[in-house]
């Protein structure tokens, strides 16, 4: 049984390659505006949740091509903040607004999760999920927002922000799964997994002999 990642996150694929596992990686290259554009009022985490099934939906059958035999997993993150949800910022100027308005708030960090299982290259079974956790920002001064956004690090990932990278400095604390925080929760995971009949033990690498 082979693990696929639907995305192109390296963070996402170093947390599950330094949690046991060898994934696949399938990269959806779904228009997340235009799945978000064709929901009604949907809800944070229905959002999420939607934008996570695009993405497994659009490599199912590039994975069942290759891996007839494989359980895809595919994950999209954003931030409530204040009300309003947002993902990657378009340019160095949103991500900047932006960490100056979260200086010294929390936002709610929603990842919507979608599995689907492949066995002899027909979908078999499939599930969703999603999590919350709150995040508590610090307070960087003008200076430090500069520097961050010219690392040019948050441009590329919801919410404008890390807890893995440079952001982790700029983040006061949690309240839920830090895994969440970086992309893919791997508790959530593996409960998704053994709905759909896969044990997550029994897909780490194997030690050497």
């Amino acid at each position: 049984m082979q693990f696929v990642l639907a995305s192109q996150s390296p963070a996402r694929l170093a947390l599950l390659r330094s949690a046991g596992l060898d994934p696949a990686v399938f990269v959806s290259g779904v228009d997340e505006d235009a799945v978000a554009a064709a929901l009604t009022d949907p809800s944070p985490s229905e959002l999420v949740a939607a934008l996570a099934a695009a993405k497994a939906e659009a490599v199912i059958d590039k994975v069942a091509a290759v891996h007839p035999d494989a359980v895809v997993v595919a994950c999209d993150s954003m931030l409530n903040i204040g009300g309003q949800m947002v993902g990657k910022p378009a340019d160095p100027d949103i991500a900047r607004q932006r960490w100056a308005a979260m200086a010294g708030t929390s936002g709610e960090l929603l990842t919507g999760h979608a599995v689907v299982r492949l066995d002899g290259g027909a979908r078999s079974k499939e599930t969703a999920g999603w999590e919350s956790t709150t995040v508590r920002f610090g307070t960087p001064s003008t200076h430090e927002i500069d520097a961050y956004v010219a690392s040019g690090e948050p441009l590329h990932v919801a919410g404008g922000f890390t807890i893995d990278g440079r952001g982790g400095w700029f983040v006061e604390g949690l309240d839920g799964g830090h895994t969440s925080v970086i992309g893919i929760s791997l508790p959530l995971t593996r409960r998704l997994l053994a709905e759909v009949g896969v044990g997550v033990v029994d897909l780490w690498e194997r030690p050497a002999s």
